[in-house]
């Protein structure tokens, strides 16, 4: 993809590189590893976003 997008684009797409973080060790240690994944864990490679026309 190139360096030029929409700005509502590029908004999308840095909303999903921010979900997309691991569960901080914190959070794992408070809650006793039962919590250790999260849902809006994604890979940029084997999963990708829905595409929307028009962007």
């Amino acid at each position: 993809m190139g360096s030029i997008k929409s700005k509502q684009k590029k908004a999308r797409l840095s909303k999903a590189a921010k979900s997309s973080k691991p569960v901080p060790i914190f959070v794992r240690l408070r809650t006793g590893r039962r919590v250790s994944t999260t849902p809006a864990r994604r890979h940029w490679r084997s999963q990708k976003l829905k595409s929307r026309e028009k962007e």
